[in-house]
C-alpha cells in the first residue's frame, strides 16, 4: 500500500489550538484510497519544523507529502499553489524572528506545488465545501516547511508528491478567538479527507 505523509502545526502567534494538529492525529494510521495515513505534528520554530519534516520523509519514505497549516482569517480551504525561498514575518514558538532570510542560500527563488490542487479545489466544491487555489503560501513556517519539502525532492530527483494546504480555524478555536471565521472540526477533516481520495 502506498503512504502518505500528513503533517500538522502545534498552536502558535497567541492562538490556544491548531486544528491541524486534531486533524492529523485523528486521522493517523487511517487508509484513505490507495494510501495510508502517517502523520507527524511539526514543531513551529523556523530552525527545527522543516528539519523535522524532513527527517520523516527519510523515516516514512512516503509517496505523497501532504502538510496542512492554520490560516486563521482565511474562509475557505486553499490548497497552495507556490512555495518561495524566502523566510519573514512574526516571531516563531521560541522567539525567533527572521526578516529576508533565504530557506536555502543556493536554491531556486520557488517551486510549484505537485499536488493536483485544482481537482483538489473542485472536489471539494463540487461537495459543498469552499475553497480555492491561493497563490501564496506566505513567508512564515508553512511556507517553509513547502519550500523546503519541495527543495528535498528535487534535489534528490525523489518520486514523491508533496505541497501545502490551508485550512481555516475551527469553532473551538474561534469560540476564544469570536473575530475568526470558521468552520467546524468535522468538515475541515472532511475536506483533508476528500483531497486525499482525489489522489490518483
Amino acid at each position: 500500500m502506498k503512504k502518505l505523509l500528513l503533517t500538522g502545526f502545534v498552536p502558535f502567534l497567541g492562538l490556544p489550538i491548531n486544528p491541524t494538529e486534531e486533524i492529523v492525529k485523528t486521522l493517523d494510521g487511517k487508509v484513505i484510497g490507495e494510501y495510508e495515513i502517517v502523520s507527524r505534528v511539526l514543531p513551529v520554530e523556523f530552525a527545527e519544523s522543516a528539519r523535522q519534516c524532513l527527517a520523516h520523509i527519510d523515516e516514512i519514505k512516503p509517496d505523497v507529502v501532504i502538510s496542512l497549516g492554520l490560516a486563521a482569517g482565511r474562509t475557505k480551504v486553499t490548497p497552495e499553489r507556490i512555495g518561495i525561498n524566502c523566510r519573514d514575518g512574526e516571531v516563531d514558538n521560541k522567539g525567533v524572528q527572521l526578516q529576508d532570510s533565504p530557506i536555502d542560500d543556493n536554491g531556486p527563488a520557488a517551486y510549484f506545488s505537485t499536488l493536483p490542487i485544482r481537482k483538489m479545489v473542485d472536489i471539494l466544491q463540487e461537495s459543498g465545501y469552499p475553497a480555492k487555489i491561493s497563490n501564496s503560501a506566505g513567508t512564515y513556517l508553512c511556507n517553509n516547511v513547502m519550500y523546503a519539502t519541495l527543495h528535498k525532492i528535487e534535489q534528490e530527483k525523489l518520486n514523491i508528491r508533496a505541497g501545502f494546504i490551508h485550512i481555516p480555524a475551527s469553532h473551538e478555536l474561534a469560540v476564544q478567538k469570536p473575530q475568526l471565521p470558521s468552520w467546524s472540526l468535522t468538515d475541515l477533516q472532511v475536506s483533508v479527507v476528500k483531497m486525499i481520495e482525489s489522489l490518483d
